[in-house]
């Protein structure tokens, strides 16, 4: 058994420095908790997220280093900026938070997965979250349909991303340029990814070193504005549809 420590459950903030985090496997910082509110909350506003899969007991990780995107250096490729003027898709947020989350969770044949690490825990945590008015979905529809989304955590200036998906071509890629646009009308300054993908990296998200990602946490984390449902800023939206900036 690793030798990383078990949370208080009655000490909700009693997380160890994420500098002890494990280097293998990469920012496994501590186990067991639960998923209050409280805790959540204190775990995003240092660096630590929840990933575990049910019937494990929760693991939270700090990873070094750390994925993030500067709203402002996102990059939209040439065939995306087509798709995001044709305006096949119809965009909603915090309309669809549930259906969002599920959807994630959803098995994906196309990757060969069984199913993902968003347990019914995970789904009645975050639903909390979001009934508090901390976290947040966008919605990608088509034809009525929820074809694609992506949800997350919201403190300050930071949005912490957790998960996307799609049931159509290009839908979650839709969603998420939306989404920054969103943000950044909202005055974000990063946007955690977590960890390393290259289809994130293709917008422009990038590495940095774990003790950057927390100073950054610092600045933004802290300066609260106050929780609540989000709409579409609509201007914003016509905005990308009509013509995403070249970079």
């Amino acid at each position: 058994m690793l030798d990383i420590p078990w949370l208080d459950l009655h000490a909700p903030c009693g997380f160890p420095d994420v500098e002890s985090a494990l280097r293998e496997p990469d920012g496994l910082l501590a186990v067991g908790g639960d998923l209050s509110v409280e805790r959540l909350l204190c775990a995003y506003r240092r660096g630590i997220f929840p990933w575990y899969s049910e019937p494990q007991p929760i693991l939270w990780w700090s990873p070094d280093p750390r994925m993030v995107l500067f709203p402002e250096k996102l990059h939209v490729s040439r065939s995306l900026r087509k798709t995001l003027r044709q305006d096949r898709f119809h965009l909603t947020l915090d309309t669809a938070f549930d259906q969002v989350m599920r959807a994630c969770a959803a098995p994906r044949p196309q990757d060969d997965q069984p199913g993902t690490w968003i347990g019914e825990e995970m789904i009645y945590a975050y639903g909390r979250l979001h009934a508090k008015g901390w976290a947040h979905s966008i919605e990608c529809w088509q034809d009525e349909q929820l074809v694609g989304g992506l949800y997350g955590v919201a403190i300050g200036q930071v949005f912490y991303g957790e998960s996307m998906f799609a049931r159509v071509t290009d839908a979650s890629k839709v969603a998420f340029v939306h989404m920054v646009a969103q943000l950044r009308a909202r005055g974000v300054r990063l946007i955690d990814c977590q960890v390393h993908t290259e289809h994130l990296a293709r917008f422009a998200a990038e590495m940095i070193p774990r003790r950057q990602f927390t100073a950054l946490l610092a600045r933004f984390a802290h300066d609260e504005l106050a929780p609540g449902k989000w709409q579409l800023d609509e201007q914003v939206k016509d905005m990308v549809t009509g013509g995403v900036p070249r970079r």
